[in-house]
Formats: structure tokens, sequence, C-alpha cells
């Protein structure tokens, strides 16, 4: 379903349940203005049209003992079709692996690790990352400190562009 295709209804369901996933369906009626039923029903077929994807719970890594976070960009040997994709698999099996994105230019994807201690991190780079097939250079950057991290999309703008078409 393209986003021209939802109304503010829509909208504000998807806005409301990225800021607060756990409130019952009660309360989203009440906070987009529709009574309970129908609210439901839109929201069922928010996910069903894979627009909604999911539930869950934002935990705070560090606070759980995972206290280094790393970006690795690596650079592959080939980028055929092919390769990228045995990439990409290879990563679903990486439990420190949290985010993995394909880019354009010198890198070809870049991943989000969180790791209990370095010596972790440092064994699964060693041991997994680097030793990888088709892996050509990993670079890593351990990170400092967070300034931002948003989940979801900037429902405000939608709104905005939403009021231009």
């Amino acid at each position: 379903m393209p986003i021209s295709k939802l109304d503010p209804i829509d909208r504000k369901i998807l806005a409301e349940l990225q800021a607060d996933g756990r409130m019952t369906n009660v309360e989203l009626s009440q906070r987009v203005g529709i009574s309970a039923p129908p609210c439901l029903r839109r929201v069922r077929v928010l996910e069903e049209a894979g627009l909604i994807t999911g539930y869950h719970a934002d935990v705070n890594a560090r606070a759980l003992g995972f206290e280094v976070q790393v970006f690795a960009m690596v650079g592959l040997h080939s980028q055929a079709e092919v390769d990228l994709s045995a990439f990409e698999r290879k990563v679903q099996n990486w439990p420190l692996v949290r985010e993995c994105h394909m880019l354009n230019g010198e890198i070809d994807f870049i991943l989000k690790c969180v790791a209990p201690d370095l010596s972790t991190f440092q064994n699964f780079l060693t041991e997994e990352l680097t030793s990888a097939p088709n892996v050509a250079s990993v670079k890593t950057s351990l990170v400092i400190r967070g300034a931002k991290d948003i989940p979801g999309v900037p429902f405000s703008i939608i709104e905005e562009r939403a009021k231009i078409e």
C-alpha cells in the first residue's frame, strides 16, 4: 500500500504505534479519534499490507551488559548479485550483527554490531567476519557515545507531504 493511499487516520495509527507499540487498541482508538472495532480492522490491514512489520521493546544494550557497539564497513571482492546475497545470508547467522545495510560507493555493507566486551567483538571480527567468503576488507569504528537513535520514520514530514498532495 503506497503512502499516498493512506488516509490521515491510518497515518495517525502508524505514528501512534511507532511511538508506543504497547498501548491497547482502545487507547489507540481514542488517540486517533475512532471507535475500537474499526481501529483494530485498520491495524490488521496495515499489518497485512506490510506497513507494520512487528512489535518489539527497545532494550538498553549497555544496561544489559553489551558495552561495545561497533560499525563495521565491509568491502567484498565481488559485487555480483549471487555474492551479495550469499554475504547477506551469512550475516543472518551472526548474532552480534544487529543491522546490515548494503551501500553504494567504496563500501559494500555497513554492519552495526554489539558485544559484551571488546575481546568478544575481536573474536567475531577475526574468526567470523574477516574470514568469511568474498570479504576483501573490513574497517571498524568503535562507538564512543550515541547522540540520537530514533527508530521508524518521521511522520511529521509525511503529514506535510500529504497536505501538499
